[in-house]
Parts: structure tokens; sequence; C-alpha cells
């Protein structure tokens, strides 16, 4: 695959060796008899023109000898501009080789005209007959490292290991091209390409399913069906994408797992689409993984220096394998990535897959439209797919759930002014007189004064509450079911069934730290003089780790209790100090103006929290070295699951479950640090605080993130970057004026780090809508809301902010799944409890059954408040100004199931509250029971795969089976056939030639045997 200008290289070599002004290549090189001199040539056939040591000078002489005819075609090629015949860095210089992988990496660079010290250098290596480069681009390298002082051993131990490593690359067959003269100064790129049969065979080891020439019809509805399908098509064709892969498919080429010997199956029409640029990076990617370096002067390790122990150097080449995870974590490799396949904005852009993104998804003016998904799965990779897939899934079952939640809470606002309860407690001609909230500074207050609570509450705690806690339990159910059902579908679009044998062996693949570890573990047992075979970690090495993830975690989690309590202090503070408050207005808003700055200090201290709590969950899980990056990712995602949970649900925990419940009585009440009393929830129950809590919680968490996190932060560092830039444009504007390479772009663009800080996202947002959806019914709207500028913005961030990350095949989304089925049955036990103990559902229907004179609401009020004789205060505690209501207090309420004053055992506990604590306890078994039950019969009754997929399944794999019989039966016949020719050809040589036969029997048994050996 050799270009023109690299047969005139050998040209010149071979027709005048002695004129040194025209030494394209090495004179080492000018010999290409074995197969690595040419693999080698190859490599310097893609250089520039300055790497092969062309000059303008050089190519006068040729002029002047008499060459000016023979090489006018060099002169015309070299004026015309080389980044555009590789369209701008996708091609290598011949414009014919794809680039499929960029490693970056930083040098120094001592001067500005250090790139003429590089050519003359590099003119004049054969005639010196100095040590040649072992890979294109680097015998500068070497030289200036040879000519200039070993300023830094680490620098040069990183130069010899990429050459050692780019070495070992080409020897696997991949073709490699050097670019350092780049705006981007220090900064050189290895531009990689993977040719035809190296693509081939690592298609084959990596069991790719690859299209094959046979096809066959996708069975099609019928009936009712198909007009039912047609209708739903023309209705939503407006919001379907605009992209070629949106239409139905009515026919499906087989696919099979690519095979060198069955190529003959595989439709090799066009091959160089056959491979797409997601598939030849995922070959490349894991090309550069397996392929190791060893045999470098120095040390990995920083501040080693030169190991002058010979020992400890060959057991370093014989265990310390380093791959490219290894290089980029040690600083041997700046980057690593694929490129884009183009710009995506300005004029004269050539259409490709990206702009199509850019233009029909990762857009805010299509979030009507639904998501090219097979569009996305073939530029980004299944991995990233099935997470927009996911996110797709559930951002539409967040309607009807959406739509359930505005009809209770409308529900709720039309029976607002129906509703008893809050009618009596704003009814001020009740005259209930309440005990205060604090000791001494707060006096004694109506009842009437948290009328507008009292009717707030009304709006999220209703009957339509209960019911809409059970849908949303099964709308979590059928949601997993139908995502089940969905990534079926998508497995057998993306020819992703029978999966399972290739992902064992991708887990059995360990990590380059495992390794590091292991070899340390080695170097000590052989300093040791011990046996070192099979090194691997055990639970004693990782000992030290496992202790310190089980102490780091059991801090943080207690640093989040000590800062929700801090809160609760500052809670308590504060509503004593505004107490004091000489307005009765301040007064009077006491409750809202804590509840609303307690929980916007809670909600910084989540968002904050979460970015510390992300890295230390990452630091816990890196020092327990997994071996596996599978392993590493599900332990990491664990920790920062189990550290964000619970730093976003403490606060809410603590309102549902824990406020209002240790208070004590007026006269025996609950202290902290014996002065602080404890919270009391307001007259109308604590529920209309948690719905408060929970929602600014919620979008106070998904604005702040989502603007300032995902959108802010990325434009800021664009910014920064742009204005770097400009400070070098102004310094060096020619260089600048250049369009850039595509690797330079993309090197600017942020690395790609994962989707587990997006899942993470999702997963938290997922808790806020079903654990605690009976308080705030509008969970689900404000959710689906955030997720329809939420796919945009992540569609945006990685077509357009991130590196192009490496194709990562998967068939579903992990261990997401079994967390978001365990958020789901944790919701209904959460849901039963705070429909039972945090809302007053039970307490009223025990009224309504048990005590009501009259069938009605009516008297519920003061049936729950406990009646208590002022004087049986403390010393100390009663108020300061018991005359503030104008009047003096005998007997004041508080809301508790206690006997009054007059009874023998005064300020016990009546039997009431134990009934209704009998009542609630009962509602939760019954309400768990019955709705895990009704989620497990739509789980049993809804099938994972749907009926149709599991027929083309089987349909694929009897198709399958026909070809390879039809392949065996040909096969059979061509032998038969061959056997009668071969008999017939005996026949006529034993007719025409009996002599013949006679005496060279051993001629004519060989004949016969040709079949045989065929």
């Amino acid at each position: 695959m050799g270009s023109s200008p690299s047969s005139k290289a050998f040209k010149f070599n071979d027709t005048d060796s002695d004129f040194h002004g025209v030494d394209f290549l090495p004179d080492s090189l000018s010999e290409v008899p074995d197969e690595t001199g040419m693999r080698v040539n190859k490599k310097y056939s893609c250089l520039p023109a300055e790497e092969k040591g062309i000059h303008i000078i050089n190519i006068r002489a040729i002029e002047d000898i008499g060459y000016d005819q023979h090489e006018s075609t060099l002169l015309n090629s070299l004026s015309k501009n080389p980044d555009a015949d590789c369209k701008y860095g996708l091609y290598f210089r011949d414009g014919k080789r794809k680039v499929d992988y960029i490693l970056v990496y930083h040098y120094k660079k001592s001067s500005a005209g250090r790139t003429l010290t590089r050519r003359a250098q590099h003119n004049d290596a054969g005639a010196r007959g100095a040590k040649q480069d072992p890979l294109p681009g680097k015998g500068v390298q070497m030289e200036m490292g040879e000519s200039e002082p070993h300023t830094d051993c680490h620098e040069d131990d990183k130069r010899f290991r990429r050459e050692e490593y780019e070495g070992n690359l080409v020897e696997a067959g991949l073709e490699l091209e050097h670019d350092e003269d780049t705006k981007i100064h220090g900064v050189g790129f290895v531009k990689i390409h993977a040719p035809w049969n190296v693509l081939c065979r690592e298609a084959e080891f990596l069991k790719l399913k690859m299209p094959t020439k046979k096809m066959y019809q996708i069975n099609q509805t019928h009936g009712l069906l198909k007009k039912i399908n047609s209708v739903l098509q023309k209705i939503t064709e407006p919001i379907q994408p605009k992209v070629a892969e949106r239409k139905p498919q009515t026919v499906k080429r087989l696919s099979y797992p690519f095979s060198r010997e069955k190529q003959h199956l595989f439709d090799l029409s066009d091959r160089d689409s056959f491979f797409d640029s997601k598939t030849r990076s995922t070959i490349v990617y894991e090309i550069l993984k397996r392929t190791t370096c060893t045999k470098a002067k120095y040390s990995m390790g920083k501040g080693e220096g030169r190991k002058k122990e010979t020992a400890l150097l060959n057991k370093r080449r014989k265990c310390g394998k380093y791959g490219i995870t290894s290089l980029l974590a040690n600083g041997v490799y700046s980057a690593a990535y694929p490129l884009h396949d183009g710009d995506y904005e300005g004029e004269n852009v050539e259409p490709n897959d990206r702009k199509l993104l850019c233009e029909e998804w990762a857009s805010y003016g299509v979030f009507y439209k639904y998501q090219p998904i097979d569009l996305v799965r073939k530029y980004f990779g299944e991995k990233i797919g099935l997470y927009f897939a996911w996110l797709g899934v559930y951002t539409q079952m967040l309607i009807p759930a959406s739509i359930v939640g505005i009809i209770v809470f409308l529900y709720g606002c039309a029976t607002v002014d129906e509703n008893i309860p809050s009618m009596e407690m704003c009814d001020q001609r009740n005259n209930i007189t309440m005990c205060p909230l604090c000791d001494r500074t707060c006096s004694y207050w109506k009842m009437s004064s948290a009328c507008a609570t009292a009717r707030a509450s009304h709006l999220f705690d209703n009957p339509a509450t209960v019911f809409f806690s059970v849908f949303m339990a099964l709308w979590a159910a059928t949601f997993m079911e139908h995502w089940k059902r969905k990534q079926m579908r998508l497995n057998y679009r993306w020819d992703l069934t029978g999966f399972e044998e290739e992902e064992e062996a991708v887990k059995a693949h360990p990590r380059a730290e495992y390794e590091a570890k292991v070899l340390e573990k080695s170097l000590r047992k052989e300093h040791k003089h011990k046996e070192t075979d099979k090194e691997k970690l055990t639970w004693k090495d990782r000992f030290p780790a496992y202790l310190t993830n089980f102490v780091g975690i059991i801090f943080m989690v207690g640093l989040t209790f000590a800062i929700v309590f801090g809160v609760i202090i500052y809670r308590i503070s504060t509503a004593a100090a505004l107490a004091i408050s000489a307005t009765p207005s301040g007064r009077s808003s006491v409750r809202v103006t804590v509840t609303a700055t307690a929980v916007i200090i809670n909600l910084v201290v989540i968002i904050f929290l979460d970015e510390v709590y992300g890295c230390i969950a990452r630091w816990l899980t890196q020092i327990e070295v997994p071996k596996t990056d599978k392993n590493f990712e599900e332990r990491l995602i664990f920790k920062a699951f189990l550290l964000k949970f619970v730093n976003a649900y403490t606060p809410i925990f603590y309102v549902a479950f824990f406020k209002g419940r240790f208070v004590g009585r007026p006269g025996d009440y609950v202290y902290i640090f014996h002065s602080f009393r404890m919270e009391e929830c307001a007259p109308g129950g604590c529920l209309m605080e948690l719905c408060i809590q929970l929602s600014i919680i919620m979008l106070g968490k998904q604005l702040i993130q989502n603007n300032l996190f995902e959108i802010g932060i990325p434009k800021m560092k664009k910014f920064i970057r742009y204005m770097k830039l400009k400070r070098r444009r102004s310094l060096d504007h020619e260089e600048h004026m250049k369009k850039k390479q595509r690797y330079e772009v993309d090197y600017n663009l942020e690395p790609f780090s994962g989707l587990t800080p997006e899942y993470m996202e999702m997963i938290i947002q997922f808790g806020f809508v079903t654990l605690f959806v009976a308080s705030f019914p509008l969970a689900p709207l404000f959710a689906l809301l955030n997720n329809i500028i939420e796919i945009r913005l992540d569609a945006k961030k990685f077509v357009t902010e991130l590196r192009r990350p490496v194709a990562v095949r998967a068939k579903d989304i992990g261990i997401w799944y079994n967390i978001l089925r365990g958020i789901g049955k944790l919701a209904v036990i959460i849901n039963a409890f705070v429909i039972s103990f945090t809302s007053d559902f039970i307490p009223r229907l025990v009224y309504l059954y048990m005590y009501s004179e009259n069938g009605t609401m009516h008297g519920f009020v003061n049936h729950t408040l406990s009646s208590f004789n002022v004087s049986d205060f403390q010393a100390g505690t009663a108020p300061n100004d018991p005359m503030e209501l104008g009047y003096e207090v005998q007997i004041c309420r508080y809301k508790d199931y206690r006997e009054p004053p007059w009874s023998e055992n005064k300020y016990d506990i009546s039997k009431d509250f134990w009934a209704v604590l009998a009542a609630r306890l009962a509602f939760v078994i019954v309400f768990q029971n019955l709705v895990m039950f009704m989620s497990d019969f739509v789980d049993w009754i809804i099938p994972d795969i749907p009926k149709d997929i599991s027929q083309q399944i089987h349909k694929e794999k009897v198709l399958m089976v026909e070809v390879f019989m039809r392949e065996e039966q040909g096969k059979l016949q061509m032998l038969e056939t061959w056997k009668d020719k071969d008999k017939k050809k005996g026949e006529n040589c034993n007719n025409h030639s009996p002599r013949l036969s006679l005496s060279h029997s051993g001629s004519l048994s060989s004949c016969h045997s040709y079949p045989v050996d065929v």
C-alpha cells in the first residue's frame, strides 16, 4: 500500500547512491529483500517531504544534473496543499490510508529553529553512517538525545519506551506516521492505520459479527396490527429524525462472526466501508491494549533513575508488560483517542455522521423528536447507544407518570375548600391556643395562624396520593419490563445476540495497575530469593485497602449525618432567634423562613459533597487494585452510589421519619446539649415540609448540575483554551493561519471520562421520582422537563465537546439495572411508611371509622390534640410574655395522643395512640405485600423477549444452518466431480498407454492420489 513518492525515493537511491544531496532514505533501508524491510519502507513512504530530507537546494541540484523533466511531477506535488490531500488529518499524507487512531506524546523542544536542525541531521544520517532510526520520526530524537546532555533520564526512558512500543505495533501489522510539525508546540502525534489484513485478523479474533451476503425477509404484522402500525407511523412522522437509519427494515442481512476462511460469505464489494470507523478504532484499541513494551533502559517508577541491578531488570522484562493504559498512566503518552469523522459546523463541510448527529440529535431545536439511536450506536458504539436508548425509554415512561401526577395535584387543588380538617384549623372561632414552640422566648399562639400550611398540605396529603403511590410502584415495574424488551430488540437489531462468551474474554483482561502491583510483589519476593511463579494479589495484599475502604466509607457516612445534625441545630437556634422578633409578620413566618434557608444550605452541601464523594470513591477503588476493568467499574459504581445516595437522601429521610418523633411533651421536652429543644412538626403534619425539602433539592440539584457543571464549566474551559490559542496566534501569526489538523482539534477537546456520572445523575433522579412520590406528585413532571433538556445536553457534549470515545460493545446497561430494581423495591417500602407515618391518612381513617360521631371528619383536629396545664411547666421554660395573646392561658394544646391533665395518669400515652399505631403498621404490611405482588405479577405477565424477536432469532439460526449445509453439499459435489474426472483420466491412460501404466505405476498412483491431496 505504498505511495508513488516512495517508489521515486527507491529510484534515486538505485541510480545515484553516491549523491548525498538526494538521500530520500537511509542507505540501510535502500535494500529491501525481506518483508521487514518492506514494512519499514512503507512507514517511511508515508512521511511528509521535510521528513524525507528533501530541500529545495537539493532539488535544484537535481534539475542542474538533468533530472528536471523527470522530477517535474514531484515539484508539482510539493506545490499543492498536502493538508487538503489528507483531508486535514483524517488520512495519512498519501491521502489513501485512513487514520484509525491517534497517540499523543510530549517532547522537549529546545528552540524555534529545531525543525531545521532535525532535517539536517536526518539528511546527513546516511552519510555519517550514524545509528539508524528504529521508526520514522524518531531518529531526530535519538540524534538529539545523543548530541545533547541527558538532562532528564525519565524523558529518555519515555522516548525509548515509545520507540519499542511503536516498533511492536508495526510488528503487529499496524502502519504509523508521525507528525511533530503542528500548531501545538512540544506535542507530537502518531497516526495509526490498520490495513485490511490486520482488520480481518482482529475481527476474527474478537468474533465480530459482520453482515453476510445472505438476506432474509423480516416477519411483518398482518391485519389490524398492520393498520395500527401504519397509522402510528404517519402520526409520528413529524417527530422522527431525518436520518437513513430510522426507516423500518423489511429485510435484514444475516450476520455471522467474521472468519478469514469464510470470506466468501461476506459482502466485500466495498472493502473501505466494510469495517466502519467505529469498528476500526475498536480493533486498533484492542491491539494497543495487547501490545506490550518491556525492554526500555529505565524503570517505569518515578524517581527511580537508572536500574543497575541486572536481575531486577531481567525480572521486569520478564513480568513487566505495559500496554497503552499503563503507558498513558505513566506519561509515556499523554493521550490516545480515535478521530471524529470531521467538522460539524462551518461552510463547505463535507457530509458526515458527526454533522448529521449534530443537526438531528445534538440540537435543542429537535427536543420533540425521537433520538436516532441506530446512528448513535454506529458512531459511538453499543455501550453509549444503550445509555441514550435507556434515557429515551425512561423519559418516554415519565410522560404517563407526569400526567397522573398532575391529575392528583389538581384533585388536591379542587378539594382543598372541601377538606374539613383544614377548614377547622383555619376557623378562628375555634379559638384553639397552642403551646409554645420554644422555651421562654416563644409564647402561646393560635392554631388559625397555621391556616396556609394546613391548606397547602392538603394539595399533597389527600386520598389520591395513596392511589398515586400504588400507581408509581406499578409504573416502576412496567418501566423495567419495557426496557428489557427494548433492550432485546436493540440486541437483535445490532447483532449482539450470543455476546456472552466474548464478554467473558474481555472481563479476564487484567488492568495495567493490577499488573504493576503484581510485578511489584514479584520483585519484592525476587529480592528475598523466593519463588515468584504465577503471582497474584490475595486478600492479604488487599487487606489494608479493604480496611481503608471500610473506615473511609463509615467516615463519609458519619460526615453526612454530622452535617444534617448541624443543619438541625441551625433550624432550632434560628427558630428561637426569629421568635424574639418584634414584628408580628416575622414571628408568623418563622417556620417558612427556617425551612427554606435550611433546605438551601442542605442543597449547597449536597452538591459540594457529590463532587467530593465522587473523587473519594474513585480513589478508594483505585487502592483496591481490582483485576479487570469490569470489576473496577462495578466497585466504583457501588461506592459512588452508596455515598451519593446517603448524601442526597439523608436530609429527606430526617424530615420524613424522624422530625417530630422524639420531641417529648410540654413540661418534659427532649433537649440536645441540654439547651436546644427538638423540632416539632406543624399542626398539619410534616408532609408539607417534606414536599418543600424534596422539591428544592431535586430542582436545585438538576438546575445547578445541568447549567453550572455540564454547561458552564465546559464553556469556561473552552473559553480558556481559546484565549491561550489567541495569545499564541498573536506571537506566531503565520503558523496559526494554517487550518488545524483533525487530530489537533480533537486533542483540544475534553477526554471522555465514562458514563458513570451520566447514569448516576439519572439514578438519583429516579430515586426522587419513586422513593418519596407520595409527598410530591409533581416529581415525575419536573424529571420529564429536566430529561428533555438532559438528552440534548448530553448529546451536544458527546458530539461537540468530548473526544470521540472508543466504541465498547455491550448488550445491557450492566449493574445499573440491578440498582434500578433495588430502588423500585425500596420505593414500595418507603412510600408505605410515608403514607402511614408521615401523612395524616391513617389517623383520619381511624377517626372516621372508630371515633367520629356522625361519620364525618368534623372534630378530627380536636381529636389529634392533647391538653396541657401551663402550671406544669418546668422552672425556667414558661413563656416570658404569657399575656401576648391578650388573655391569661390556663390550658394549651399540643399535637399528640396523651391523657389530659385532669386524668389519673396525666400525660401518659392514651389508647388512641396504640390504635393509630396498630392501623399504621397494618397498612404498611398490607400496602407493601399487595404492591409487591402486583409488581411481580406485571413482571411475570410481560415476557422479557418479544415474541417476534424470538422468532427472528430462531429464523436466523435456521438460515445460518442452511447456508453451511449448502456450502458443505457444494464442496462434496465438487470433490465427486474431481473424482469422476480423475477416473476418466485414469481409464484413458489405461486404454492408450498400457506399457506406460505398467512401467510407470508410481506416476499413475500419484495421479490417482491427487484428489485426496486436494
